[in-house]
């Protein structure tokens, strides 16, 4: 029983006091969190990052990865990984290292979850045409921060902590190390990190799998000093990633993320071996081309008539042209770019009432 003006704990408050006496002095607590750009008065049930991670869930930008490309395009088969389900295997890779290690798996799924909302259509096939046509340039990881800080909600953003932007703009990795040497290059808390890894342990798995199941490569294709250290199945490499990451870890009392010499050259001819048999196969590379024409079009039309572009893009008086369309034809989901491309330059068949 409280007594007579005895202010009342929260179920937050309760929470935050559970992350202080349970998880490990390196993880990063709700209630040692930078804060927002825009201040906010805390809530009653949910943490600073729970509520970070419900309004990625529920944003505009998250529902529409489930039409956006992976690797394969359009592809017919119902099993393909689109963008949504690979954030959702990473955000599940990563929980499991965290909670591991006693991280916090809050913040870490916040981070997995939005890590890719600002993909553009057709995969990374999308980011390169931008990257050459927009004149700022374009990353994915960039236009993800930019997503949630400014476009979700008519140009208000989600005002997220800075834990979670920080481990949005920090996930990138492209061919560098899965690891960086540079401490300026990793995310400010080792819960990014996780995320950065994990990202890269979902797509040379899920990818692998995706490009068997097309068959663009087999099984006997696969490196065998890959395959020797981190298995021979999907399950089993996955498992072995994420134990070798949790125990090298473990071995410096979690103040560094880590993965051991073994399986980080492992996975890299593993993710080698994908970069020059799939992702940069004639195959993949000939439907690319044909993606990039369509977004190339698209860009060119709606920079002459950006009164078209829809009303969710902030069309506030500082963002210029480019930036506009830039905007725009990266939130494009692969069936809606398709469908806008039809609909301006292929012509239309007569209705005959």
């Amino acid at each position: 029983m409280q007594s007579e003006g005895t202010p009342q704990v929260t179920i937050r408050e309760q929470t935050e006091e559970i992350e202080r006496t349970y998880l490990h002095p390196s993880a990063c607590l709700n209630s040692k969190s930078r804060g927002r750009t825009v201040p906010e008065e805390e809530g009653e049930i949910r943490t600073a990052f729970q509520r970070d991670r419900d309004r990625i869930i529920h944003s505009k930008a998250f529902r529409r990865l489930k039409h956006k490309t992976q690797v394969f395009l359009a592809p017919q088969g119902d099993h393909y990984r689109t963008r949504l389900t690979h954030v959702l295997e990473v955000a599940q890779i990563a929980r499991t290292i965290a909670r591991a290690l006693r991280l916090n798996e809050d913040l870490t799924e916040a981070i997995a979850l939005g890590h890719d909302l600002g993909h553009t259509p057709f995969g990374h096939a999308g980011e390169i045409i931008l990257r050459e046509i927009h004149p700022g340039g374009f990353d994915h990881y960039k236009q993800s921060l930019r997503v949630v800080d400014f476009l979700e909600r008519n140009g208000q953003g989600l005002n997220l902590t800075y834990e979670v932007r920080n481990g949005i703009v920090k996930h990138s990795k492209g061919k560098g190390r899965i690891i960086p040497d540079k401490k300026s290059e990793r995310a400010a808390t080792l819960e990014g990190q996780v995320v950065r890894v994990s990202d890269l342990i979902a797509y040379v798995n899920h990818d692998l799998d995706d490009a068997l199941r097309a068959e663009v490569i087999s099984e006997s294709d696969i490196p065998k000093a890959s395959a020797i250290k981190l298995g021979g199945t999907h399950s089993k490499r996955i498992d072995t990633m994420v134990k070798d990451v949790i125990y090298s870890t473990l071995k410096t009392d979690v103040t560094e993320l880590q993965m051991s010499p073994g399986l980080s050259e492992a996975t890299y001819i593993l993710r080698d071996f994908l970069y020059e048999r799939v992702y940069e196969s004639p195959i993949i590379i000939r439907e690319f081309r044909k993606a990039q024409k369509i977004l190339k079009d698209l860009y060119a039309y709606y920079l002459e008539h950006t009164d078209e572009i829809s009303g969710d893009i902030p069309t506030e008086k500082k963002l210029n042209r480019h930036r506009m369309v830039c905007d725009f034809i990266a939130g494009m989901t692969d069936s809606f770019a398709l469908m806008t491309y039809e609909r301006l330059f292929l012509p239309q068949q007569w209705t005959v009432l």
